[in-house]
């Protein structure tokens, strides 16, 4: 069940930072996470909001750094992959990296060993562990079921976070909000207010951090209850919307 919230009618200017999800907000969700691609015309969408914004831009997503910089390669974007426990402040920087700890991968490797011949698509993304069941929607119960078993064998610091079309174990420091929030306490984001577009759970602690600092908090196809406070129906209506703030 979805809900109709106000459109954002906010033109970005020298005031505003923004933050972008990117699966289901800048691209249409697929079967597979690397059977996306960006286009020329996105990819200069963004560098040309970019600097509209003085570089006030980050993408914040559950991707890895190094996957986004494949996706949009050449750009490259103030980024926080895999929820924030990855980043990268500025274009030039190196990759702040997380790697995966001995427990995650072994439990990847059992989950792997059931689901991973029936169309579920288990990604391995250092301390994030995701399965994606969109191309086989009748695992997401079984894997939701594996993940949260599995919590009682890992050390403590571990949550399950369900979405769209998969399931998601990850530490507790993991968060949208957090992330946004490292990103505001550094120029050229300092001193400006918030602005993120999501579209999926694991989204909402960014909302929750957007609107405690004054921000606009924008969910892609929202759903019957989100705490963001605008909304927009689609990827395509998000690009538009974008298109309409250079």
């Amino acid at each position: 069940m979805s809900q109709t919230l106000p459109k954002p009618q906010t033109v970005l200017t020298g005031e505003w930072a923004l933050f972008l999800d990117i699966d289901g907000t800048l691209l249409e969700h697929a079967e597979h996470p690397d059977a996306v691609s960006v286009s020329a015309e996105l990819r200069s969408l963004l560098q040309g909001l970019d600097h509209k914004l003085s570089g006030a831009l980050a993408v914040i997503t559950g991707r890895s750094v190094a996957a986004v910089d494949q996706l949009f390669h050449p750009l490259k974007l103030r980024a926080a992959g895999l929820y924030g426990l990855e980043h990268r402040l500025q274009p030039d920087d190196d990759v702040e990296v997380a790697g995966e700890p001995a427990d995650i991968a072994a439990l990847a490797d059992e989950i792997e060993a059931e689901l991973g011949h029936g169309q579920a698509y288990i990604e391995r993304k250092g301390r994030v562990l995701a399965i994606h069941t969109r191309a086989a929607p009748h695992l997401l119960p079984r894997a939701t079921q594996l993940v949260e078993q599995a919590l009682a064998s890992l050390p403590e610091g571990y949550r399950v976070v369900a979405g769209n079309a998969g399931v998601e174990l990850l530490p507790l420091e993991a968060a949208k909000g957090a992330a946004i929030r490292r990103f505001m306490g550094m120029a050229p984001f300092t001193g400006r207010r918030p602005v993120f577009l999501g579209d999926d759970t694991p989204d909402e602690n960014g909302f929750e951090a957007v609107n405690d600092a004054g921000g606009i908090s924008i969910r892609v196809k929202p759903p019957a209850h989100t705490t963001a406070r605008h909304g927009l129906a689609g990827v395509a209506e998000t690009l538009a919307w974008l298109r309409g703030q250079l």
